[in-house]
């Protein structure tokens, strides 16, 4: 028997057509939602997180952290741990992490015209016909991106990526089960002990790509008959030791004969390879209307090997908080419109485990003592040497990662 894929556009009636196949075939069930919480427990990193991997947004902070790299290779993880048997069926955009090489796999598409989607998009949302294009259009982008990411092809419904089309708003529940139905019992798509050869291919490198992951690589992997290849996909000056950093972290898992290293098609760019230190800050975010300060502040900070972006204001700070997660703030007392203060303040009510380190040139000590008071985790002045505000933040970054680790303890 064979394993079932289902990638589907918003608003195409999907979920009449999967159900029914999930009754026809009383296969065990997986979805997006089911592979992310798995990637979340095994990465630490939060389901929302996880989940932004399906989008096109990219964090500020994604070129210190490689969170969303770190992401696709936890996904592939939770995934490759779930397909050890067959009797299968797989919804959502996780389907396409799956290799070609596994070919009892039946992957279905189901789409429909522009037209019909905005027509059901504006009788399940209760919105009007401009908003439905418009939520159509930034779903759409984010599957363009998510499969050029995963297939490196730029249309997310090639025919070419998948077994079959269905076009749901022609093709009725009952002809479209039967079609998959008649596709699912050829010979093509059962199990081999080729394809399960690459099921455990599969399994061997998605396990080397969260190794490397946990020690802050980003670098793509594959297998073939328990021979793990590493891709290097940024330019890296002192190639042989980093070649030989990867080899000695893959070689320790079990079931890997061999190990190979190569660079690949982006290696010669301008792009630098930047491993992850889990130990130094990379998600401070600097809050200063001081331009020129801030700026030159954060290229200090970078050059430290810490992480850092830069908001100009509290109103665009906090709505950076939202969206960026930062896990530790450098504020600035004294800004137009909303001051420090009310950025600490509004800050430790949403986001009680940032950390908030106050820098300011102004601040008396009723501020100071306010400012702790409200949780603040250091109080410095300005100009500030540059080794005592590493040293601060390094001890912030500590807090944090403790109280992550302690969260992360208490619900296993």
């Amino acid at each position: 028997m064979s394993i079932i894929t289902f990638f589907s556009g918003s608003f195409c009636n999907d979920t009449a057509v999967i159900e029914k196949c999930r009754r026809w075939a009383g296969y065990r069930f997986i979805d997006d939602r089911m592979i992310v919480a798995e990637a979340s427990r095994a990465s630490g990193l939060s389901e929302k997180k996880i989940e932004g991997a399906f989008t096109t947004k990219t964090s500020l902070f994604n070129q210190f952290t490689h969170e969303k790299e770190r992401s696709i290779a936890y996904l592939r993880l939770a995934l490759a741990g779930m397909i050890d048997a067959d009797n299968l069926i797989i919804s959502g955009a996780s389907g396409l992490l799956i290799p070609k090489d596994i070919s009892h796999v039946l992957r279905v598409c189901l789409i429909a015209d522009l037209k019909s989607r905005i027509t059901n998009a504006q009788t399940q949302e209760k919105i009007s016909e401009k908003e439905a294009v418009i939520l159509i259009r930034r779903q759409d982008e984010n599957m363009a991106a998510w499969v050029n990411a995963t297939l490196g092809i730029k249309d997310p419904w090639a025919t070419a990526s998948f077994d079959i089309m269905i076009p749901t708003d022609k093709m009725n529940v009952e002809n479209s089960i039967k079609l998959i139905s008649q596709h699912s019992e050829s010979d093509v798509v059962q199990a081999t002990d080729g394809s399960r050869q690459a099921i455990s291919d599969f399994q061997l490198a998605a396990k080397a790509g969260e190794a490397l992951a946990n020690a802050g690589h980003n670098v793509t992997t594959d297998a073939r008959n328990g021979i793990v290849r590493i891709t290097i996909n940024k330019h890296v000056l002192m190639l042989a030791r980093l070649e030989e950093e990867l080899k000695q972290i893959v070689e320790k898992i079990p079931g890997i004969k061999v190990v190979e290293t190569g660079v690949g098609e982006n290696f010669y760019q301008t792009d630098i390879y930047r491993k992850y230190d889990f130990q130094m800050p990379s998600k401070i975010l600097l809050v200063d209307d001081e331009r020129e300060f801030v700026q030159t502040l954060s290229e200090r900070l970078i050059m430290r090997d810490m992480g850092s972006v830069v908001a100009y204001d509290g109103e665009s700070a906090l709505s950076m908080v939202d969206d960026e997660e930062p896990e530790v703030m450098i504020l600035d007392l004294k800004m137009p419109g909303i001051d420090g203060i009310e950025v600490l303040r509004k800050v430790k009510a949403s986001r009680p485990d940032i950390e908030v380190i106050i820098l300011t040139g102004h601040g008396s000590e009723a501020d100071r003592k306010v400012c702790m008071e409200l949780g603040a985790f250091a109080y410095l002045h300005k100009p500030v040497d540059i080794d005592l505000l590493s040293r601060t933040l390094k001890q912030a970054n500590e807090k944090v990662q403790a109280e992550k680790t302690k969260k992360a303890s208490s619900t296993v």
